[in-house]
């Protein structure tokens, strides 16, 4: 199932979302959920990033070196 929603665009946005379209074939419904899905992908891991860095400096969670990881894995030369 899929909702409807409304947003206002600049009109420098919505001209060139207008021009992609028109280029391509494409509905400009398509670009915005193409554009709004790789955004939230990239807000979500940024979230999670910082979640991750908070642990790590509240002393919540703990990192290894690289050195310790070939180590522990017997990838040492």
């Amino acid at each position: 199932m899929s909702k409807q929603t409304a947003i206002r665009l600049p009109d420098e946005t919505y001209e060139r979302l207008q021009v992609l379209s028109s280029r391509t074939g494409r509905t400009t419904a398509y670009y915005i959920r193409e554009a709004l899905d790789e955004y939230l992908d990239d807000l979500e891991d940024i979230y999670s990033a910082e979640q991750v860095l908070e642990r790590i400096r509240r002393g919540d969670e703990q990192t290894h070196s690289l050195e310790q990881v070939k180590q522990r894995l017997g990838l040492e030369d």
